[in-house]
């Protein structure tokens, strides 16, 4: 469903990703790992367009998305729902604004329609009745449900998620991890997940990219690379300080 191939990015001097490649199969679910400013969301900017690399190529259901114009790219990226780190909401909007903002740009529903899919929608990531409340209202587990129900709410392929976990306490991550997986049985979504969170990792990812020096360093299920004896492997596996 996505490949990357031999995919370069710089800033200026500062090289961030080098002849990256993988493929991700449609309905896999992949976390993307690696050191806090090592590159993963800057790989994920790239897969789906937010981001144009100096050379290589991301292609989507076979098609090269660095040749597309911004129309062409605004048909690709309604294959994608996206979940940002911080959930990213809108603080003047209702629960049910923000999860009905997408279809409001680009369906055509009456206020009905509209209403009965933002309540199945949150009822999905667990938070009914909650259409009226505002995001200063909710907790940050709630506010990333509300992000999530956001993505899914008009029925992507493909949902990228940015740190899902971050900043939540380890129960509420560990129910996070629980709703991505059932979001991605329940509508055989293909999940990516941006984490350095270890247990998400495992928890998750039925594959894991380790990005490790600008490059894919490790490409394997979570079960190889948690009995790797790989020395940074093993290091960032165990969270373990240069010495």
């Amino acid at each position: 469903m996505i490949e990357v191939r031999h995919l370069n990015k710089s800033f200026g001097a500062q090289r961030v990703l080098e002849d990256v490649n993988f493929r991700i199969e449609h309905g896999d679910s992949v976390a993307i790992i690696g050191r806090s400013g090592g590159g993963k969301s800057v790989l994920l900017k790239h897969i789906i367009g937010l981001l144009q690399p100096d050379s290589g190529a991301v292609l989507v259901d076979g098609e090269n998305i660095v040749a597309m114009n911004e129309r062409q790219l605004l048909r690709v990226r309604r294959k994608f729902g996206m979940v940002f780190q911080g959930a990213a909401l809108f603080d003047s909007m209702t629960v049910a604004e923000n999860v009905a903002f997408g279809l409001r740009r680009h369906e055509h529903l009456t206020e009905g329609e509209i209403a009965r899919r933002v309540a199945a929608t949150l009822d999905m990531v667990d938070l009914p009745g909650t259409e009226k409340k505002n995001p200063a209202e909710l907790s940050g587990g709630m506010r990333k449900r509300v992000g999530l129900a956001r993505a899914i709410i008009y029925e992507p392929q493909i949902v990228l998620y940015d740190e899902p976990t971050t900043g939540l306490d380890p129960i509420v991550s560990d129910s996070i991890d629980k709703l991505m997986i059932r979001v991605r049985d329940q509508l055989k979504v293909t999940s990516i997940v941006v984490t350095h969170d270890m247990r998400s990792a495992r928890r998750v990812g039925k594959h894991v990219l380790m990005l490790h020096e600008r490059k894919i360093y490790a490409n394997c299920t979570p079960e190889a690379l948690f009995a790797s004896s790989d020395p940074v492997v093993r290091q960032f596996v165990d969270g373990v300080a240069d010495p």
